[in-house]
């Protein structure tokens, strides 16, 4: 490990970044001293212009994925090395916010039945019962399941934040299930990575990997991919009638307007409002004729 890579890691632990966003700034760093063949402390803004431009052009990554990039890069030079950072010589991508890809109750029904095999189909039901985010998930240990309250504690989520959600009675029945037919006893993690090694989580590309099968599987042709079921989650939630404040619980939100986009994906709210084409009085007759 280099002295940078390692006061970078340190300042980011020092502020209780997750896990995932540690190993995706520092990726980013080391990525952006590989495209110089240079340490990135003697780099500076003309080489970010650089190397922004690039990411867009040549590698053709999203704006959002752009702007990733260069948050591991201002924190690096910012908290890591001292250095001002100027908003004018590199500044943000316009995020793009596009609404997600949403399955039908009949769909995800599809989904679930398509899983490969008993393992993989508790993992999709899971994810779709309690809105969890697939690092969430994995991180889940045997303790989280509180069958009393008829709870799912979910420990150090997006910002290191817990937070608790229903538990499904029929999540609980098929958990149960799995655990007296693949797991030992012993294991910590409601989903240990394998069976000789149960002291680990399993990975997020397995949950990944499980979903995708699944969909393909089940004929799908709508993208999917775990966050699917986290979005079908909240806004199958908010079709039942659950109101906004209590979807932002469930999920997480820190903000109440990152909710609000299941407000436009709830297809009884749009049916609710009727096009203006309708109020107008129209000939039937093709147009040309009298």
């Amino acid at each position: 490990m280099t002295h940078l890579r390692k006061l970078m890691l340190e300042e980011l632990q020092l502020r209780n970044y997750a896990q995932n966003t540690i190993r995706h700034y520092i990726r980013a760093v080391e990525d952006f001293a590989r495209r110089f063949h240079c340490s990135p402390d003697r780099l500076g803004p003309r080489h970010i212009r650089e190397y922004q431009a690039e990411l867009f052009n040549k590698r053709k990554l999203s704006a959002n994925s752009v702007g990733q990039h260069l948050a591991a890069l201002r924190f690096f030079y910012i908290k890591t090395l001292r250095r001002p950072w100027s908003l004018t010589d590199t500044p943000y991508p316009k995020k793009i916010r596009r609404l997600p890809t949403i399955l039908s109750c009949e769909e995800v029904a599809q989904l679930l039945h398509a899983a490969r095999t008993p393992a993989e189909r508790i993992l999709l039901m899971a994810l779709y019962a309690t809105g969890a985010r697939r690092s969430e998930l994995t991180h889940l240990k045997v303790s989280d399941i509180d069958s009393q309250r008829m709870v799912v504690h979910i420990r150090g989520g997006k910002g290191r934040k817990d937070r608790d959600v229903m538990l499904s009675p029929k999540l609980l029945t098929a958990l149960r299930t799995h655990w007296r037919g693949y797991h030992r006893k012993s294991s910590t993690w409601l989903f240990p990575s394998n069976y000789r090694r149960q002291d680990r989580p399993i990975d997020t590309k397995t949950v990944w990997c499980a979903c995708r099968k699944a969909a393909h599987r089940a004929g799908i042709q709508k993208p999917v991919h775990p966050h699917t079921l986290r979005h079908c989650f909240a806004t199958h939630l908010y079709e039942a009638g659950v109101d906004l404040r209590t979807l932002q619980v469930l999920l997480g939100h820190e903000d109440l307007k990152d909710t609000l986009i299941y407000v436009h994906l709830s297809t009884p709210h749009l049916h609710a409002t009727a096009s203006p084409l309708d109020s107008l009085t129209l000939d039937d007759r093709p147009p040309g004729e009298k």
